[in-house]
């Protein structure tokens, strides 16, 4: 398998050089050329030609590394077209370092087979691996990769089964915050702030620290005590990621099974993370909760509602954000604004008037 993904990494790398260098040769030239998986295909079969080390193995994965590098680019390309902001644009392909990259091997249908248990994959390896679960059909691709402590994975794409739960006939919303993941308007499924990453953070600062210590110079091969070090951890954090990972599937099944139809905020936080509360909101795990909840939802044939965290007026179509909204809502309330919230134009300036009556003097 290292092998195999030495051979895809050098096939990826080659696609982004040959894109740079139709980049740079399109900004003067008259007439425009493409960097299509048909081109890269033919640039393969005369790298093959060539070099020998490049011809062993199955030519499927360096094929769909081909296609994944295509789709990664155009993506890019769309979303620059598009003209979107660069913290929601998805990054065009970079080199993949032998000491960064993971290995990551992508197989269609012609590229394995199942066989007593066991995948077979193109070019005669096979492979023994440990069932978490049966298959609910027939796969029809698998991604074996390796992760941060060395473990190799194989992840197959099925077509999902819904297994319908029987009706509740109760309602759910949800709202992500960082004193409590998920505040519902239910007590009984709020979810309190778990603080995996607060438990393990003295582990994790001793072994961070210990990395640092037995850094190598530049130049130098790594020691023994220092790759000792990485993967404590890498251990501590992926034992903290499957934490989250299992509160949030636990959070959301319960949610799922006890209500028919469930309003999500639509919320991103990624923002969060330039702010002062950048460790609690990563360990809060929002992402996470949310997409569990979501999948869980799909999974049993529930009605999942993602609403955005903006206001619209029925009558105007003015938009403006919900924090704003509710900040004029304080506004009316305190008596300095003399008009209701409806009548509020966003944004707009505000008339003098007496206080409205019974409400109290700030």
């Amino acid at each position: 398998m290292t092998a195999e993904w030495a051979r895809c990494r050098w096939v990826w790398n080659e696609c982004v050089a040959v894109s740079r260098k139709i980049h740079a040769a399109n900004r003067d030239a008259a007439e425009k050329t493409t960097c299509g998986p048909a081109r890269l295909d033919k640039m393969l079969t005369e790298a093959r030609t060539t070099m020998s080390w490049l011809r062993e193995g199955a030519s499927v994965p360096r094929q769909q590394t081909i296609r994944d590098f295509a789709k990664s680019r155009a993506k890019a390309l769309k979303d620059i077209k598009a003209k979107l902001p660069l913290q929601q644009r998805a990054g065009m392909p970079r080199i993949k370092r032998k000491r960064d990259a993971l290995p990551t091997l992508n197989y269609t249908t012609r590229g394995f087979r199942l066989r007593d248990g066991r995948p077979h994959l193109a070019g005669g390896i096979v492979l023994t691996v440990v069932w978490s679960r049966d298959l609910p059909a027939a796969p029809t691709s698998v991604r074996v990769y390796q992760d941060s402590l060395g473990h190799w994975y194989a992840s197959f794409v099925v077509a999902t089964e819904l297994r319908p739960l029987s009706a509740t006939g109760r309602v759910l919303g949800v709202d992500w915050g960082v004193g409590e993941t998920a505040t519902t308007t239910s007590d009984a499924h709020d979810l309190p702030h778990a603080e995996h990453g607060e438990k393990a953070a003295r582990r994790l600062a001793h072994y961070q620290r210990m990395t640092a210590r037995r850094r190598p110079a530049r130049g130098q091969a790594a020691s023994n005590g220092y790759r000792q070090a990485r993967r404590q951890t890498a251990k501590v954090h992926k034992k903290v990621a499957r934490q989250r990972q299992d509160t949030a599937r636990k959070w959301a099944k319960s949610v799922v099974r006890d209500h028919d139809a469930i309003a999500v905020e639509d919320f991103r936080p990624k923002f969060l993370a330039k702010t002062t509360m950048a460790r609690k909101a990563a360990d809060a795990a929002i992402g996470v909760t949310k997409t569990a909840l979501i999948e869980m939802g799909r999974k049993h044939a529930r009605d999942i509602h993602l609403s955005e965290r903006t206001y619209t007026c029925t009558a105007c179509a003015v938009v403006s954000p919900r924090d704003k909204n509710s900040a004029r809502v304080m506004l009316v309330r305190a008596g300095l604004s003399p008009a209701g919230v409806d009548r509020v134009r966003a944004g707009g300036p505000l008339v003098p008037s007496q206080r409205e009556p019974g409400i109290p003097v700030l």
